[in-house]
């Protein structure tokens, strides 16, 4: 993967992150290390999708592969 951007802004308010746990019946320190790396998660996910997309070619043989359009589901409808 490329180089990190220096710094990776994710922001919670403190009471905000103390009544998030509490409705999930989650210790706020616990709950706010699974919002960190849920945020850090995101980060690197587009990190990789635009350097996935910025390779020549990539788009290309992306929509080749897989067309325009999303397939339909392959599991049986209930």
């Amino acid at each position: 993967m490329g180089a990190w951007p220096g710094k990776i802004r994710i922001e919670i308010d403190d009471e905000q992150l103390k009544r998030e746990a509490h409705q999930r019946h989650e210790d706020p320190d616990v709950y706010a290390g699974r919002v960190l790396a849920d945020g850090l998660n995101k980060a690197r996910f587009l990190e990789g999708c635009a350097q996935f997309l910025s390779t020549p070619g990539m788009r290309e043989e992306f929509a080749r592969r897989f067309g325009p359009q999303p397939r339909p589901p392959t599991w049986p409808s209930r």
